[in-house]
């Protein structure tokens, strides 16, 4: 179930400039956005997993810093950056 190398450059090409730039805060949160969609499918579908379930929960708190990080040092950023992945409401 993990992501596959194409979808993970498409992913870091849109949000983080190119393939190779993995290290971006943008590309990082959108890949771990795309990680926890899959995994909160197989949960829908397999509700008594609870290892991953606690997998999903330590991907959300990553997710969070990152984000708070992104907060903090480019606003602008953040907010372009939820705004195309509909992470907040």
């Amino acid at each position: 179930m993990p992501l596959t190398k194409e979808k993970t450059a498409a992913i870091f090409t849109q949000f983080g400039g190119s393939a190779a730039n993995t290290g971006s805060i943008e590309g990082q949160i959108a890949q771990l956005t795309e990680r926890i969609s899959q995994i909160s499918g197989h949960l829908q579908q397999n509700k008594k997993d609870f290892s991953t379930h606690r997998g999903l929960m330590q991907l959300v708190g990553k997710r969070k810093r990152l984000l708070n990080y992104l907060q903090k040092h480019n606003l602008t950023g953040y907010r372009q950056l939820i705004e195309k992945l509909g992470i907040r409401k």
